[in-house]
């Protein structure tokens, strides 16, 4: 009897211990609009060997794209709190709202065509198409996860 209870206790001691580390996660401060276009075009400038005439052509857009994000990202967390997470769409909410960001994605990849070079805008294909794949692949990871609990 008394091993029984050691073992019970002994679980439930690993089982709050588990559940209380889930709960840590630590929020770190965010940056502002402004520092991370600085960080976004710095990075750019890395990867693309970008001048300074194209450092300042690309800093608004850059900014003006984190302003959106930043937006969507906040209604999104509103909504949530708000306990309309599983509230669906229409379809013409839905419609309305992908064809607001493909417009959106086509004027950022038109305006970047036009500020950078030939081989520079390659290069930018070539690693947003990356960062695409890699965002689904981490989406489909995370759906899979979600099922399983």
């Amino acid at each position: 009897m008394k091993k029984i209870i050691a073992v019970c206790v002994l679980a439930l001691g690993f089982i709050f211990t588990i559940q209380a580390q889930k709960g840590k996660h630590h929020k770190l401060e965010q940056f502002t609009i402004e520092q991370q276009t600085t960080l976004a075009v710095k990075r750019m400038t890395l990867k693309l060997d970008l001048t300074n005439a194209q450092q300042n052509q690309i800093k608004p857009l850059l900014a003006d794209n984190i302003a959106k994000r930043k937006v969507m990202h906040e209604k999104r967390k509103g909504m949530k709190e708000a306990g309309k997470k599983n509230a669906k769409l229409s379809a013409n909410e839905r419609f309305n709202k992908e064809v607001q960001i493909l417009d959106a994605k086509i004027a950022f990849k038109a305006e970047m065509k036009r500020i950078l070079d030939k081989k520079q805008y390659e290069r930018f294909e070539k690693i947003s198409d990356r960062k695409m794949h890699k965002k689904r692949k981490h989406h489909k990871n995370n759906k899979k996860e979600k099922h399983r609990e």
